[in-house]
């Protein structure tokens, strides 16, 4: 974390703007925001900011309007959900460049706080357009990016901006990445991965690169069944990647050359129907018949992973280890999970999860408060993972 800016490297920021950008891209519901996790993870660095009586102007962009105005992705709604999540008055424009935007942030007092409009309502947004970033940089003093689940793309306001004016990393940002940094950029080893999903082909990227960089990789759910096909188990009719076969067993032998354990599962539980609460049973793995799918691992699986967890110092979770919403296919990555946090309480393991479906499972679990750090970034944590470069990252360091 050291060739990146702090907010603390700022200097005096009284009467200065700050252009912030924040992902408040958050589940909406009849104009109703049914999910503020987005909205609460920047309320440290908006009231860092304004401490510093600095006057704060909010960037995020909102679904997918493709460089036109879409009524129902406006930003409007969402200033007032902040408001009060920030216990402060959050004023809205309707649009992010301009001199009628100039002038609005001119009339916040110290301390103020405003919304700008979509920034994808803009068609310079999304191409990293030059004249945009330049447009919008006049509206401000600094540039502060706190949205680590948009540095994935080198749009305007995730990474543009940050090359053309004084850039440093919110606090939601700075956390994410000492997290990340402590979980494979300088960990303490040895590292363990868990990486669960549906399908190989969606981490083929991800599996190559992770074999390369942790001691052992435990693989689960839907993906599994792909790497316990290739072993030469029968998978019944379970979802599998039989075309990936090959790729799967080039996985293993990169593994092997980089000295990195495969843990797959040992026993499996098995329905005859993708349903909650199906009929089903605890077998072992050339026990499935041809009718069954392995819709999760069983205990004896699960307690491998456990005495993995014992070995490792830190993990790297990505991806649930069954059909996880159907109980009680939940079993495992329940299981699992708290496992985990156990022995992060007990101070005897770093644990990071992220991406999609990890959150939810992490708090199906009931263990989210309980891991070293959860990141609710997405796409951008799968891309870290795989090791590829993140332009809104890159454009921060000093």
């Amino acid at each position: 974390m050291t060739s990146f800016k702090r907010i603390s490297d700022a200097g005096n920021l009284t009467g200065k703007v700050a252009l912030v950008r924040v992902d408040f891209n958050v589940p909406m519901e009849n104009g109703l925001v049914t999910d503020d996790t987005r909205l609460r993870a920047a309320v440290a660095t908006v009231q860092t900011l304004r401490t510093q009586g600095a006057k704060v102007a909010l960037l995020s962009h909102f679904g997918r309007p493709k460089g036109e105005r879409v009524a129902e992705m406006s930003l409007a709604p969402i200033a007032g959900a902040f408001a009060k999540v920030l216990g402060a008055n959050v004023s809205f424009v309707a649009d992010c460049k301009g001199e009628h935007v100039k002038k609005a942030i001119a009339d916040l007092q110290p301390a103020g706080v405003i919304l700008l409009e979509n920034t994808r309502f803009c068609k310079g947004e999304e191409k990293g357009d030059l004249e945009l970033a330049r447009q919008i940089a006049a509206l401000g003093d600094i540039f502060v990016n706190d949205a680590f689940s948009a540095a994935h793309r080198r749009h305007v306001t995730t990474a543009v901006l940050a090359e053309i004016m004084p850039a440093y990393a919110g606090i939601n940002m700075e956390e994410e990445l000492s997290a990340l940094d402590k979980a494979l950029g300088r960990p303490e080893r040895p590292v363990m991965a868990i990486v669960g999903g549906a399908k190989v082909s969606s981490k083929i990227d991800l599996l190559k690169h992770l074999v390369t960089k942790v001691d052992a990789l435990a693989i689960g759910g839907g993906m599994a069944n792909t790497f316990l096909f290739a072993r030469g188990h029968s998978v019944g009719k379970s979802l599998c990647e039989r075309d990936l076969v090959d790729t799967a067993r080039e996985i293993e032998a990169i593994a092997k050359a980089s000295g990195c354990d495969i843990i797959l599962p040992r026993d499996v539980v098995v329905a005859k129907e993708f349903k909650a609460h199906a009929a089903h049973r605890v077998c072992g793995l050339d026990e499935v018949a041809d009718d069954e799918m392995i819709l999760d691992a069983g205990p004896q699986s699960v307690a491998i992973l456990a005495t993995a967890m014992d070995v490792a110092k830190t993990v790297v979770w990505n991806g649930p280890l069954g059909a996880f919403e159907l109980e009680p296919f939940d079993k495992a990555t329940v299981s699992a999970a708290k496992a985990a946090a156990a022995r992060t309480k007990a101070g005897k393991l770093i644990a990071v999860a992220g991406g999609g479906d990890t959150v939810a499972a992490m708090h199906h679990a009931g263990v989210a408060d309980d891991l070293t750090f959860i990141s609710t970034a997405g796409g951008a944590f799968l891309e870290w993972m795989e090791g590829k470069p993140l332009p809104g990252v890159d454009a921060l360091r000093s």
